[in-house]
């Protein structure tokens, strides 16, 4: 039984096994068959995109134009046009020499290949090795990151293509270039592309006429790494121009070699010979660099690389209609300016400026001031010249960011005192001097740089770089404290710095100055190359900028710009030499070597630069005030004449800016100016809406009220003093004696006190007298009159008491004695405290005689009236007492002093420097920057 029941088991062990296995293959040909299935589906999704593919690409190829053999070989003129599209000049053609295969050296050939197609012999127009590495970079970094041109591509772009980066434009140019590559040769394909190359400057168009224009040789005659820098150039003449960036022009000429050794195309000992080379040893000094004849040969330079830089179009064969911003007129102008001595009196031959005439609302560029005696497509110090921008800074990496990151008002207070650098570096202002507490509209007016880089150090300087950066100019990252008053490490241009500027002028929104707004194209397509606008600040930092910066030209430092047709505003700006510059070339202290003025109105804006060119080039540095002020003086000439058939006009103050009248001197964000307030105290100011001052100021309302209690404690003395008013006054008329007597009481303590008595007769002045008693005689001058007369009691010490009076008419008919008496009421107005109704009040109410001293001139002036007789009482000794009055008509007259206008500090306003007088700037000086 045991052995049966083992079979048993084994069977039925057996059997589960068995099934375990018939479930482990259907499994496994379960996951097969899945498998299959997702292939089958790729492979078939690959095939559809192959055919949508291909399909794609053989209509957007259907589309391309036709190979045209004249502009595959001849190259095609382009019209440049103003900016009221009218033509100007034509580009082209004659500016190029042709070189056929055969004339083109070995060396020059590899070079050429070695660094823009080095399988150029390979592949039939495409390469598709270097397709797919471009198509890594551009999944990577974006379309258009890394091209996979080959030589045969770019002749097809530069000949018959529009430029853009787009997939539509890439196909067609592959599907030319394979048309290029069945229709013609390799080598003729080559010497198209090396007679096409744009060098982007003057008569540079082809290999050979570079070989001519950078070094003075044929073709035949080049070394090894005058051939490397010919081939290096063309990826980017500008930025490696060897006049201009020496630096890059040699890294970019050594990489050039380094690929010609590692594709074979030179031995390594050659490639470290050449490479160390100067770049600049066998170059054609520029000034020796034949001119260029024709008229804005200057202004169509940059029209040649800003078309170069944005569409990678040769200007001179492309045959393209460019319509450019040039005013003819303004660079007509400027030419002569920069030419001749008739607008400015230049200093010196050697002296040098560089500007650009922007416009204010579009940016424009209007006329370009390259230079004086510059050459065409030559250095220029509008556009290529890089120099520190000394105070002209300010309100673009301080004020300018305060007001838009902190919202401070013009009003802003801050103190001008001995100060440092974060680091413990001195900083001071032109002349040693400081200013004690002033507004943000006061230190730009009169460029402190203390309060500049307290400013600076409460924006941050993060936040002052964005500012910077987002109004175009190219800063480092980070930029130092030293930035804030203009000490760069490089350098602007003035075309960056008109740009920066005109922002101010247009309400907060920056504009690129460019020379061109669109190019046509042989195709009859059209490519818009205006910038785009862009808002970089609020409305509110544009305006109150601008309106402290009219104050710079109204009384600051430039207050010797004159534009009489327009408003402006702008903003000076000064460097000076490093200690060991001036130690080495025995440069003064007071010499700089960079003077700015950059200044706009609602419709044009000009940076100017003036200056040397450099250290080495003998005279180099400005020390006089002619020299320093040429700028301002350039400014004001180019300013004036573009401004003349403009109609002028202010800037509009927008919503978000209140203007509120505040008290000098009082704390941030100010007070308001109370009622008590004096003029002399207040200043308008603008703020920002919703920041505005709420407190009113009680400095002068404190000084009202201890003023009115001064006057109170005045009256109380008075009251309290012992010269009464004399009371109970009559006068009596006797006819027989022709006499009038008066007579009064005096309450007070009499020791020391005289009454001085005066008389009118019909409103003419009488006679007077002085008495010590309480009784007078007058003797009547006229037989009928009206009579007036009033006593004052006068102590010692000069005070003086009300004056008493009374009246008398005196009348004559039969003979008879008739008076019409008018006397006190009731002699009771001590007691009452009231006037009677015949007294006649002083003007000033401070009980000053005015009508004694009145009719004691009335008597030397008027003969006709009748001269009175003498009193028959006569004075007692007091006779000075009625020489003059405190009224200052017959006394000493006290000028009253002026106001403090001083800011509200309470002292002088300190003597403000000359205009343009400012501590200029320097990167490695920095405490005398200004």
């Amino acid at each position: 039984m045991s052995d049966q029941y083992t079979s048993r088991e084994q069977r039925r062990k057996q059997k589960e096994n068995s099934k375990r296995g018939r479930g482990k293959q259907k499994g496994d040909k379960g996951k097969k068959s899945l498998f299959k299935r997702v292939l089958a589906i790729i492979l078939l999704l690959g095939v559809i995109c192959f055919v949508i593919g291909v399909g794609t690409f053989a209509y957007i190829a259907s589309t391309a134009p036709e190979l045209d053999d004249a502009k595959l070989t001849d190259p095609v003129s382009s019209v440049i046009l103003d900016k009221n599209g009218k033509e100007i000049t034509e580009l082209g053609g004659e500016k190029r020499e042709l070189v056929t295969y055969d004339e083109i050296p070995d060396k020059v050939k590899n070079a050429f290949i070695a660094t823009e197609d080095v399988r150029f012999y390979k592949h039939s127009g495409i390469d598709f090795y270097r397709i797919g590495g471009a198509a890594v970079a551009n999944v990577t970094s974006g379309f258009g990151a890394e091209g996979a041109s080959t030589i045969t591509q770019q002749v097809i772009k530069m000949s018959v293509l529009t430029p853009e980066k787009t997939v539509t434009r890439k196909v067609q140019e592959m599907w030319l270039a394979l048309q290029l590559e069945r229709k013609y040769s390799k080598e003729e394909i080559l010497a198209m592309y090396l007679n096409k190359i744009d060098y982007a400057r003057s008569q540079v168009f082809g290999v050979k006429k570079a070989a001519e224009f950078f070094f003075g040789k044929d073709l035949d005659e080049l070394t090894l790494e005058e051939a490397a820098l010919l081939a290096g150039l063309p990826q980017a003449p500008g930025a490696y121009d060897p006049y201009t960036h020496p630096d890059r022009a040699e890294k970019r000429r050594n990489t050039v070699l380094n690929l010609m050794a590692k594709h074979g195309f030179a031995s390594k000992e050659e490639v470290e010979k050449a490479k160390q080379v100067p770049v600049t040893k066998s170059l054609i000094p520029i000034d020796e660099q034949e001119e260029t004849d024709g008229e804005y040969t200057t202004f169509i330079d940059e029209v040649v690389k800003e078309v170069k830089q944005k569409t990678d179009v040769d200007v001179y064969s492309a045959g393209l209609k460019i319509h450019t911003t040039l005013d003819t007129d303004a660079q007509d102008y400027v030419d002569e300016l920069l030419s001749t001595d008739n607008m400015v009196n230049w200093p010196d031959d050697k002296f040098q400026a560089g500007f650009t005439v922007v416009d204010t609302k579009t940016g424009a560029i209007r006329a370009v001031g390259a230079g004086r005696n510059r050459v065409a497509r030559g250095l220029s110090f509008a556009t290529g010249v890089n120099r520190q921008p000394g105070s002209t800074i300010k309100p673009i990496l301080d004020y300018g960011p305060a007001v838009e990151n902190l919202k401070w008002s013009t009003y802003h207070q801050l103190k001008d005192e001995p100060y440092e650098y974060s680091d413990g570096t001195h900083i001071g202002n032109y002349g040693g001097n400081y200013h004690g507490t002033v507004s943000i509209r006061k230190a730009l007016e009169q460029s402190y740089n203390i309060p500049a880089l307290k400013t600076f150090q409460a924006v941050g300087a993060d936040k002052a770089r964005e500012f910077g950066t987002d109004l175009g100019l190219n800063l480092p990252d980070p930029i130092t404290e030293a930035y804030s008053i203009g000490g760069f490490s490089g350098g602007v241009t003035p075309t960056q710095m008109a740009g920066a500027y005109s922002a101010f002028g247009n309400n907060g929104v920056y504009n690129t100055p460019h020379t061109v707004t669109k190019v046509e194209f042989p195709d009859g397509n059209v490519m818009n190359l205006s910038p785009e606008s862009d808002s970089v600040m609020h409305d509110y930092t544009a305006y109150m900028v601008t309106d402290m910066l009219k104050d710079v030209v109204k009384k600051g430092t430039g207050k010797a710009v004159s534009v009489p047709n327009a408003t402006v505003a702008g903003k000076t700006g000064t460097t000076n030499f490093s200690k060991e510059d001036r130690e080495k070339y025995n440069i003064p202290s007071s010499a700089s070597p960079d003077a700015w003025f950059v200044g706009y109105s609602p419709n044009y804006t000009i940076a100017v630069w003036t200056g040397y060119e450099s250290i080495e080039k003998g005279k180099y540095y400005m020390d006089t005030s002619q020299e320093l002020g040429m700028a301002k003086q350039i400014f004001s000439k180019v300013m004036t004449h573009v401004s003349e058939d403009v109609k002028d006009e202010d800037f509009k103050k927008p919503s978000s800016v209140s203007e509120v009248t505040v008290e000098k001197g009082s704390a941030n964000p100010g007070r308001l100016a109370s009622k008590y307030t004096p003029d002399s105290a207040k200043v308008t100011e603008l703020f920002v809406k919703g920041t505005e001052p709420s407190k009113v100021s009680k400095t002068y309302e404190k000084k009202e009220e201890e003023k009115e209690k001064e006057e109170e404690e005045k009256e109380e003395k008075k009251e309290d003093s012992n010269v009464k008013k004399p009371s109970g006054l009559s006068a009596s008329y006797n006819k027989a004696s022709n006499q009038i007597v008066l007579n009064w009481n005096y309450s007070g303590n009499t020791d020391g006190v005289s009454f001085r008595v005066s008389s009118t007769v019909d409103g003419q002045a009488g006679s007077s007298t002085t008495t010590n008693g309480t009784s007078a005689t007058f003797e009547a001058s006229s037989p009928n009159g009206n009579y007036t007369f009033t006593v004052v009691a006068v102590n010692s010490s000069g005070d003086e008491s009300d004056g008493a009076s009374t009246s008398l008419r005196i009348g004559t008919g039969d003979g008879s004695a008739g008076t019409d008496e008018e006397t006190d009421d009731n002699n009771q107005d001590d007691q009452q405290g009231t006037r009677p109704e015949d007294e006649q009040p002083s003007e000033d109410d401070s009980g000053s005689d005015d009508e004694n001293n009145n009719d004691n001139t009335n008597d030397e002036q008027n003969n006709e009236q009748p001269t009175p007789t003498q009193p028959t009482t006569p004075p007692s000794g007091n006779n000075g007492n009625d020489e003059g009055t405190d009224d200052g008509t017959g006394g000493t007259t006290e000028t009253p002093t002026t106001p403090d206008t001083g800011g509200g500090q309470g002292t002088t306003p300190p003597t403000q420097p000359d205009e343009g007088t400012e501590t200029p700037t320097t990167p490695t000086q920095p405490e005398t920057a200004q």
